[in-house]
């Protein structure tokens, strides 16, 4: 199926559709390769094609996590548009999500059964709202522990954080500094990294993060 937005016969750059009366079923028998498509309590959300700096910046991250996990022998990441069941009634296509060792040998068919350690989502305009809002819900009331949103246009890092035995996030935003992910265990990166225009090459940051950890770091990885 093609989808085309168009406001006064010119095409929209960014959209997201909302159709209502689907099944799980009929969502995941029709539900295209490659698009992406969330299903979420009978509704179905449809969108928008991603734009050139939104598909870099999301393949900077995955260069970086997946490097880093490979090196260390630790996890799977996946990216979108992996169908991943969130909640019984709802999946989502997150941009990354990193899967402990023991989850990552659960990996199989569609939708995928597992619960992420991380989710990053990388936010626009048209889905900032449900990026910080339904999505940081679910995936706190489904147990994920660490859920990054990365706004490139405001220059805003949300890191949403679920303490064992709360049902809620604590959410802080940061703009500039070291981040450590306290569920990847030695992964950091210079929140810097994620402005630069354009984006900064992968070689030279991951080296900085498997070799030269801030100093709070360094027995992790040692």
């Amino acid at each position: 199926m093609t989808v085309r937005v168009e406001v006064n016969g010119r095409p929209l750059a960014e959209y997201l559709l909302r159709t209502a009366g689907w099944t799980l079923e009929e969502f995941l028998a029709r539900a295209p390769e490659g698009a992406y498509w969330e299903f979420v309590r009978g509704e179905v959300l449809m969108h928008s094609p991603v734009s050139a700096e939104h598909q870099d910046l999301v393949r900077f991250l995955l260069r970086l996590l997946d490097g880093y996990c490979e090196a260390r022998g630790w996890g799977k990441v996946l990216m979108g548009p992996a169908a991943l069941q969130v909640l019984p009634e709802v999946i989502r296509e997150p941009d990354l999500f990193v899967l402990d060792p023991e989850e990552a040998r659960r990996v199989q068919g569609v939708p995928l059964q597992v619960r992420p350690v991380l989710v990053v989502e990388v936010t626009s305009p048209a889905t900032r709202t449900l990026d910080l809002g339904d999505k940081a819900r679910e995936y706190a009331q489904a147990g994920i522990p660490e859920y990054w949103v990365v706004d490139r246009e405001r220059k805003d890092l949300w890191l949403h954080r679920r303490k064992e035995g709360h049902e809620h996030y604590q959410v802080t935003r940061q703009t500039f500094g070291v981040v450590v992910s306290q569920k990847v265990p030695g992964f950091w990166l210079q929140t810097e990294w994620l402005w630069e225009q354009p984006l900064p090459p992968v070689r030279p940051c991951l080296d900085r993060i498997l070799h030269h950890p801030p100093k709070d770091l360094q027995e992790v990885v040692s």
